[in-house]
């Protein structure tokens, strides 16, 4: 039971890391960013007086400016996880006789979301600019609750196009702008949506499949081993059969490694299988993480943080025109700019 304890904290830190991180994803007025408001807080009764300042701007250079940390530490864990795949899980399956193509499938799907994620972080998302801001003022129409004509970004002295939104991390107006992932160091934009939802469902894909093949592996030794035939005596000197917690225990004695990867992984594929269900909602339905954000507050009449003569207002997606042409608008932006260069 104290394996069992132990095992269960590290698969809830695991998961309340990476979802809180991967909400976050760069937006100062998301709950995370609440969140890590009130630690900050609580932390400055805790940490002292002569770090708090070092700790905030540590804090402000990770999640408010542009940097490359979080490739670098995505990179790690790929390299961490398809080392501890490649040392042990590949050999021990070739042992088992295990088919090499369905081996090599995490490899494939590795070369393919590498792509994609390169492409996602170099590709300009859709930066607004006084020279193209023209051709994207005609790219979509204001909707009058949230978007406004006229409106000018005091930074970037250009007038916001529909569905634009200054990031403040890469300092510059996004055509429609989604969010800024800090996996990829840049803005989810009109023009990088594309490979941004690739290079997730192939992430998924991979953290599933390496998943599969290591409780496949793990399920194949217990099997040949006939482990759930036999009986282990406690420390009362009680004999017992076999049960699923002694099994887990004896799996992580002996491959301690390969059941801390699974544990990661298992984790990873529910919560971006989640994120991936979310994403394709808001392909389907052509909204960004932005506008679904900011229409929550529309949809509640008696929302305290509008203004008095704003409650009654409803908000209606009036960008949606189907499944198929919101697919399509992903693949193929809509823009007067590229209509132009075509």
């Amino acid at each position: 039971m104290d394996f069992l304890s132990l095992f269960i904290i590290y698969l809830l830190l695991v998961l309340a890391s990476i979802v809180l991180v991967c909400i976050y994803s760069g937006r100062k007025e998301s709950f995370p960013a609440r969140g890590l408001s009130c630690i900050t807080q609580i932390s400055s009764f805790i940490i002292p007086t002569w770090l708090q300042r070092p700790t905030q701007r540590m804090l402000h250079r990770l999640f408010h400016t542009r940097s490359c940390l979080f490739i670098v530490l995505h990179l790690a864990l790929q390299v961490t996880i398809f080392g501890e795949y490649s040392w042990e899980i590949f050999g021990y399956c070739q042992e088992l006789e295990f088919d090499t193509h369905y081996l090599l499938l995490p490899y494939v799907l590795l070369a393919v979301n590498m792509g994609f994620f390169i492409l996602c972080s170099v590709t300009n998302p859709g930066t607004v600019t006084q020279s193209n801001q023209e051709s994207f003022l005609k790219a979509y129409a204001y909707d009058g609750v949230m978007f406004q004509k006229n409106i000018m970004c005091p930074t970037c002295n250009v007038e916001k196009p529909a569905r634009s939104k200054h990031c403040s991390v890469c300092n510059s107006c996004v055509h429609r702008f989604d969010h800024h992932c800090v996996w990829v160091n840049n803005c989810i934009g009109a023009f990088n949506i594309r490979y941004f939802l690739l290079y997730l469902f192939t992430v998924t894909a991979l953290a599933a499949d390496l998943a599969f093949v290591t409780a496949a592996f793990l399920i194949q030794v217990v099997l040949l081993s006939n482990m759930m035939l036999g009986s282990y005596i406690d420390d009362q000197g009680q004999e017992h059969a076999i049960d699923i917690l002694f099994l887990i225990q004896h799996l992580f004695l002996t491959f301690p490694r390969i059941v801390f990867m699974l544990g990661f992984v298992v984790v990873l594929s529910l919560v971006l299988g989640a994120y991936c269900c979310f994403s394709l909602y808001l392909a389907l339905t052509n909204q960004t993480s932005n506008e679904w954000y900011k229409s929550r507050r529309y949809e509640c009449s008696c929302c305290r943080a509008l203004e008095p003569h704003d409650r009654h207002i409803v908000y209606r997606n009036v960008y949606s025109q189907g499944v198929w042409v919101n697919l399509k608008e992903i693949f193929k932006p809509t823009s007067s700019e590229k209509k132009k260069k075509t």
